[in-house]
Parts: C-alpha cells; sequence; structure tokens
C-alpha cells in the first residue's frame, strides 16, 4: 500500500534523528536475538538529567518497535498506581485492535467495588479494605515474602498479633465486609488483577511479533510501579510473562542494582548525557544554524541539553543577538528570537496549564494566539501525551519564572481565567455531591482548577483546597496523591516555599500505602485555616481510614472527637455503628443507627444498616424485617436484597432468598456476591445446572478468586459428586493456601470418598490456621466418633461449644457467614 503524505513526512522527519543512535542501534538489534539467547535482554532502563532528550528517545524505541511488528503501549505520569497503569496499557493494545477484554472487565468491578467500599454503601457500609489484616492473614498463611509493599512493616509485627489478625481475617471480614471476592479485590487488588493482565498479555502475545511496553517519568512512577515491575520479570508470583515482551523503563535517577537482581541477565542500560558538541552542531544544521557565533551561543545557553538545543534551533536565529549577554537563558533566548509577538504570547501563556488541548489553549491565551495551537505543539519542547500536550519541565519552569517576575498581575490574571474555565468544566459535569469525586469527568477540571487558584492566590485558596483534601483522601491513596501534587506544582510553579513543601510532605505520607491518607489527614487538623466543621469531615475521614487498618480503638476515638463537635453528625454516628458492629458490639451500633434515624427520617440508610447488623448477630428474622424496610424506602438498592437474601437462607427460606437474589441480580447483573450466594442456594436445592451457571458466570467476572472455587466445590458436594468437588476444592486452595474454609469443605467430600486420613489431615490444618473454626471441630470429632475415638471427638465437641460461646454464635441451621459452612 502506497504510504500517505504524512507517514512520509514522519518518516523524514526520524530520518533526520540527531545523536542517541548508539541507543537505538542496541535496542534494534534486540529483536534480532532470539529470545532463548542470553545475549536477549527484556528490559531496557534509560535514564539521564531532565532535558538529555529521555522521552524523545524512547518515543524513537516505541517507532522502532512499531516497525518490528510490535503490539506497543506508553504510560507516564499520568497514571497513579498500578490498576491505572494496567488500565492504560490495556486502552494502548485496545487502539492497535488488541484489547485486553477479560482485563478491562475486572478493572471495571474493582472501581465499582472499591467505590462502594469507599463510600460506604450497601451491606456492611464503611467496612472497607483492611490493611492490617491483609499484611496479617498473608504473613500468616502465604509468607511474607510473597506480598509487594509491605516487607518494610514485617519487622515492626508481633507474631502474635500476625496470628489473632489472620484469625480474625478469616473469621470476621467476609461477615464485615458481606462479600468475600470484594474484600479481596479491593484489599489485594494487586493479588486479583495482575494475573489477569499477564493471562491476557499472554493471550495477544501469541498473536504479535513483540509486545513493547515504555514506563516514561519513572522517577515519579517508579515509587508504586518498582516493586510491581520487578516481580512481573523476575518471579512466578502472578504468572509467566510472555518471553516476547520488551519493557522500557525510563527515569531520571541512576536505577539501583539492589533493586533489580541479577539485572545485567536480562537488562540493558541506556545511560543519557548531554549532547556532544559534534551531536548539536549537527542538530543546529540539520536546522539551518550555521552562522558560527548563533552556534557558540546556543552551545553556551543550552548546556547542550537536547530539549534547549532543538528549541533555540526551531526558531533558526540568523545573528548572535546580545551575543555576550552572561543573564541571558535559553528559553528567554528562544523567545527573543521568534519575530511574531503573537506567537511569543502564545508560547507563554500556554505554558500556564499543566497540559493543554486545544480548548485549554484557547482558554489560556489571549489576542490574537488562540488559533495557534498546531503551531504550539509543533515545537520542539512540546510532548504529545494522548491527545493532549505538555511542555518539557526543563522548559515549561523558566517559562512560568520569566511571566510572573515579568508581569505578576498578569501572572495572576492568566490563572484566573484559567481557574474560571475549569470551573465552568466541572460545573458542567456536576453530579451527586457524594460522588463527584469518583467521577473522572469532574475530578480532573476540578483538581486543575485548584491548581491555578493556588497559583493566583495561594492564601486565598489554600483553606478550599483543604476542604477538597478531606474528599481525596476519603476516595484512596491514588486521588490524594493527584491532590497532593496540585499543591507541590502549585508552590513550585508559583515559586511559594511552604506551599511546595506542605505539597511534598503530604506525597511522601501518602507513598506509605498502609496509612491509607491517615497521616495526611492528621497534619490537616493542625491547620488554622479549617472551621469546626471541616474538622468534623477530617476526624469522620480520619476514622475510616483507622477502621480500614483495623485501628478499632483509633476509629472510635476520632468518631468521638467529631460527635463532640458536632452531636448531631448522621455520618458520625452511621461510621461509629460500623466500627461497633465490626467488634462485635452489636447493641453500641444499634444504638448509634437509632440516633441516626433520628437525624434523618424516612432514608434508608438506618434501616439497611440496623438489618444487616441484626443479621450477622444472628437476628436473621428481625433482620428481614429491618432490610424489607429499608427496601420500602429503596427498592432499587441489590445490596441490600442480596443481604436479606442470604438472611432468608441463613432462616433455612432458600424460596425467599432466591427471589431476593433474582431481583439483587436484575438491578446489577454484575453482583459477584449475589451469583455465588445465590449459586449455594440453587446447590442446597439440588438445582445443579442453574448452580454452576452461576458459579461460571461469577468466575468469568473474578477468575483468580478462590471463594468462587471453593463455592464450586460445594455445589458438587451438595450433589453428591465428590471427586468432582476434591478437585474444586484444590483449585481454590492452590490460589489462596490458607483458606481454610475450603480444606474444612474439602475433607467432607474426602469422607465421603473414604479417605478419612486426609479428611482429617484437612481439618487439622483448617483449625491450625483459625483456631476458632467451630464447624471444623464438629466435624473433626464426627470423624473421630465414626473411628471410635469417643474421647477425641468429646474434646473436639467441647472445643467446639467453647469457641461457640466465645464468638457468640447462635444456634441454627446454617453457621454464621466468617465462621465457614463446609
Amino acid at each position: 500500500m502506497q504510504p500517505s503524505m504524512q507517514e512520509l513526512i514522519r518518516r523524514r522527519k526520524r530520518a533526520g534523528f540527531v545523536g542517541r543512535r548508539d541507543e537505538l542501534a542496541v535496542y534494534r538489534r534486540n529483536f534480532d536475538v532470539p529470545v532463548d539467547d542470553e545475549r536477549h535482554r527484556f528490559v531496557f532502563r534509560v535514564y539521564g538529567n531532565a532535558g538529555v532528550g529521555k522521552t524523545f528517545l524512547v518515543r524513537e524505541l516505541e517507532q522502532a518497535a512499531l516497525e518490528r511488528g510490535a503490539l506497543t503501549a506508553y504510560t507516564d505520569e499520568s497514571v497513579d498506581g498500578v490498576p491505572e497503569t494496567m488500565a492504560a496499557i490495556s486502552a494502548g493494545f485496545a487502539r492497535q485492535g488488541r484489547p485486553l477484554k477479560a482485563l478491562d472487565r475486572i478493572l471495571a468491578t474493582y472501581r465499582q467495588r472499591r467505590h462502594e467500599a469507599e463510600a460506604g454503601l450497601g451491606p456492611g457500609s464503611g467496612a472497607g479494605p483492611s490493611a492490617g489484616s491483609v499484611v496479617a492473614a498473608q504473613a500468616g498463611l502465604a509468607g511474607m515474602s510473597l506480598v509487594p509493599g509491605v516487607g518494610p512493616l514485617v519487622g515492626t509485627l508481633d507474631p502474635v498479633q500476625l496470628a489473632q489478625g489472620a484469625e480474625r481475617l478469616r473469621a470476621t471480614l467476609s461477615a464485615r465486609l458481606g462479600r468475600p471476592e470484594d474484600v479481596q479485590l479491593v484489599l489485594e487488588p494487586l493479588r486479583v488483577l495482575t494475573p489477569v493482565f499477564v493471562e491476557e498479555l499472554g493471550r495477544v502475545a501469541a498473536q504479535v511479533p513483540w509486545l513493547a511496553v515504555f514506563f516514561d517519568t519513572y522517577e515519579r512512577t517508579g515509587a508504586f510501579l518498582d516493586d510491581w515491575l520487578r516481580d512481573l520479570v523476575t518471579t512466578d508470583r502472578y504468572g509467566g510473562l510472555p518471553a516476547n515482551t520488551v519493557l522500557t523503563l525510563s527515569g531520571q535517577g541512576r536505577p539501583d542494582p539492589l533493586r533489580w537482581p541479577a539485572a545485567a541477565d536480562y537488562a540493558a542500560d541506556l545511560p543519557l548525557e548531554p549532547f556532544t558538541e559534534d551531536e548539536a552542531r549537527q542538530l543546529l544544521a540539520t536546522q539551518g544554524v550555521l552562522e558560527e557565533d548563533v552556534v557558540r551561543d546556543v552551545l553556551r545557553l543550552s548546556g547542550r541539553l537536547p530539549v534547549l538545543v532543538s528549541t533555540l534551533a526551531g526558531s533558526r536565529p540568523a545573528t548572535p543577538d546580545d551575543i555576550g549577554d552572561p543573564s541571558a537563558t535559553a528559553v528567554e533566548r528562544f523567545l527573543k528570537w521568534e519575530p511574531d509577538p503573537v506567537r511569543r504570547s502564545a508560547a507563554l501563556e500556554g505554558a500556564l496549564p499543566r497540559r493543554l488541548d486545544e480548548d485549554v489553549f484557547r482558554a489560556a491565551v489571549t489576542g490574537d494566539a488562540a488559533g495557534l495551537f498546531d503551531w504550539l505543539r509543533s515545537l520542539p519542547f512540546v510532548r504529545d501525551q494522548g491527545g493532549r500536550i505538555k511542555y518539557h519541565d526543563v522548559v515549561r519552569a523558566p517559562m512560568h519564572r520569566l511571566q510572573r517576575t515579568a508581569s505578576p498581575q498578569r501572572w495572576r490574571a492568566g490563572h484566573e481565567r484559567l481557574a474560571a474555565w475549569y470551573a465552568r468544566e466541572r460545573a458542567a459535569a456536576e453530579g451527586a455531591a457524594g460522588r463527584r469525586w469518583r467521577d473522572e469527568t469532574w475530578r480532573e477540571p476540578r483538581l486543575e482548577e485548584l491548581y491555578h487558584r493556588l497559583c493566583a492566590d495561594p492564601a486565598g485558596a489554600f483553606a478550599e483546597v483543604l476542604r477538597d483534601g478531606i474528599e481525596a483522601c476519603r476516595q484512596g491513596t491514588v486521588t490524594a496523591r493527584r491532590w497532593a501534587r496540585v499543591i507541590a506544582e502549585a508552590g513550585e510553579d508559583g515559586n511559594r516555599e511552604a506551599l511546595r513543601k506542605w505539597g511534598a510532605v503530604c506525597l511522601g505520607a501518602l507513598e506509605a500505602e498502609q496509612r491509607h491518607c491517615v497521616d495526611v489527614l492528621g497534619m490537616m487538623l493542625a491547620r488554622p485555616e479549617l472551621t469546626d466543621e471541616d474538622r468534623v469531615a477530617v476526624h469522620i475521614a480520619r476514622a475510616w481510614g483507622h477502621f480500614r487498618s483495623d485501628a478499632f480503638d483509633e476509629s472510635l476515638a476520632d468518631y468521638r472527637r467529631a460527635l463532640t463537635l458536632d452531636a448531631s453528625s448522621a455520618d458520625a454516628h452511621h461510621g461509629r455503628a460500623v466500627v461497633h458492629r465490626a467488634v462485635g458490639d452489636h447493641a453500641a451500633a444499634l444504638a448509634d443507627l437509632a440516633r441516626l434515624e433520628e437525624l434523618e427520617p424516612g432514608q434508608a440508610r438506618a434501616p439497611r444498616e440496623r438489618g444487616e447488623t441484626l443479621r450477622r448477630a444472628g437476628r436473621y428474622e428481625e433482620a428481614v424485617a429491618e432490610l424489607g424496610r429499608a427496601l420500602a424506602l429503596d427498592p432499587g438498592d441489590a445490596l441490600t436484597l442480596g443481604s436479606r437474601g442470604q438472611a432468608h437462607a441463613q432462616l433455612g427460606a432458600p424460596a425467599r432468598a432466591l427471589e431476593d437474589f433474582d431481583r439483587a441480580l436484575l438491578i446489577d447483573p454484575d453482583y459477584g456476591w449475589a451469583l455465588v450466594r445465590r449459586a449455594h442456594v440453587r446447590g442446597l436445592v439440588s438445582d445443579t445446572v442453574g448452580a454452576l451457571a452461576d458459579l461460571d458466570r461469577a468466575e468469568g467476572l473474578s477468575p483468580s478468586w478462590a471463594w468462587v472455587l471453593g463455592e464450586r466445590g460445594d455445589v458438587y458436594r451438595f450433589a453428591g459428586r465428590h471427586e468432582e468437588a476434591v478437585a474444586a476444592y484444590g483449585r481454590a486452595l492452590a490460589l489462596d493456601p490458607g483458606y481454610a474454609w475450603a480444606l474444612g469443605s474439602r475433607a467432607v467430600a474426602l469422607a465421603e470418598l473414604g479417605r478419612t486420613t486426609e479428611a482429617l489431615s484437612d481439618l487439622d490444618r483448617a483449625i491450625t490456621l483459625v483456631p476458632g473454626y467451630v464447624w471444623a471441630y464438629q466435624q473433626r470429632a464426627r470423624l473421630h466418633r465414626l473411628a471410635g475415638r469417643e474421647r477425641e471427638a468429646q474434646a473436639d465437641l467441647t472445643r467446639a461449644t467453647e469457641a461457640a460461646t466465645a464468638q457468640g454464635i447462635p444456634r441454627g441451621p446454617v453457621p454464621p457467614e466468617g465462621v465457614g459452612s463446609g
């Protein structure tokens, strides 16, 4: 096919690429080396100071990969977490016709469930991710060496606390959240998402010669990407990466040899230095800059940094105007050499936003510059970023400084103009107050609005920015990082050291994932800009953060402080009820919910939470009544229907349970918890076909959830298909070796097959993992009695009674969730 004019122009431009020939050659030759040849490299690490042309080289490397038939994806600092990075890679592949569909589905589920947990929606509201339980469970059950990102915490945890945390996770976490697959996905997204990501990479890698993925601006993203990428490359934790994958990491810092073991065996380093004088002269010559005095001026002003050499060469200066002025900077000289004052103004005003598209550019510029966006995007210091453009930091910073010092009033007016424009964009995307920060179409213009308000009037805007930070922290570390970066960058660009430092401190605190923004919220309480109303919101947000880390006493203390400041805070009463419920103080929880209903009569939240609390207390008939009252107020709440369905199941009313699960799934067809619970009930009533169909759907939504496979084992066991049951439980345990409930259930299936010794071994393991596992004691007692070991049977029955009494478990047809039904 005949290439287009645009493609021919792009080829000619690449043919004129100056410098970095050796680095390009090394990368290109790698595609000629078989993947099983020890000379082949799977990772390239580009590094060098700002301005040396790393991004430009990375784009050239990407083009080289495309020319070899590779499927490529590019990410940079626009991502703020590992799930977002996976989404960006999938989007890049999708643009080339190879979407990672299974990954996209589970990412959508992750975002939805995370938002539900963060916002405290539905049954178990407020019972969100528990980093403390995750660390404890992983440490005690899977080995701390398998947990990315928690290594520094290990030495500070007491072994007894670890064991207690593991038991608490297995016995209560499912009850607190209500949905085991949500617990795993929200608490351990990498563990669930990454195997799907790797499997999808393997699928598309089989269809193309190469996969080439580029991670640019790694100095900003490495904090959350480095451990994950290292595990992907050097361990089998998430499965095997396809061998025809080549990763490129590009950032300012020299790679740490201690962090990537034996990197010389699989990685190639491409360090970049400023241009040599010959390379700089060659670039100037290609741009028609030949006059020796001008060339020397460019070399002096640019320090031979490629981005500045290209910038100065792009104006094609003809004379060395003011050549001897030692105070001139490269950017000032670039602007001086640009003869058109409208273009000079456009370049300066275009530097005010953090990133640009044509609409933002038109809002940023004044006068006749609005039509110059295409000219601006052609400049060498501007790079394309997924349909937008971004100035290189080495150029944008001095342009900011030049405007700020030359005319502070014009500088402020420009930022005010942009803040107003973003405010209008944000208002157009306005949604429900509690959901705004979860909506990217609202959140992005709001963050940019805050940045420009801080630049224009830092003293006047800071209190408003702090208030927004409360909700940003409630949304989690990814959103909080974006908010903190606004403050740090506004301080840097506006030359406000206090702002810059405060933003940097917040960003540092947010690197500690386990703290869940608690430290940042604590720093907010010391700020004099906040009102008492603001402090109530901070205490509630921090209480939620403490709760997520299993710091229940600290959580209750913050709710108490919030209620001291405002005794009529409905959110504080609601949150405290959730904590009381989590620690088993159902009476205190119900008291808070009674006060909540007084504060917001006619709302579904109080009866919904009261119903869930009663269900978890084993008061199933009362729970059904309260959840029915909640549904009368909000008939479309799938989560409340699911909760009532489970209460019916626990009452031994399968027909009513199925009716509620059916209604819930009509509202939310991807409600995985309801699918699995419905499968369980269908299995009990001998609808094996329907149960397996539900589990097939659930497994499609969550292929890495051991719980789904465990329930599949139950369905087979209820149908008397014990060999298949044992196999399903085995698959579940391969995913989660510490899954005590699957061990107990497999023991029953093994006993039915006459494999009593193996059954007793599974029950022993289950009880070791969860010493309070009542049902496992009962089953072990049964097997001992069948074998004539009456003394051992009686000892186990005594232990079961003691454990049930300690946990407050009522007698009933189905043991409560979190204890295990076998």
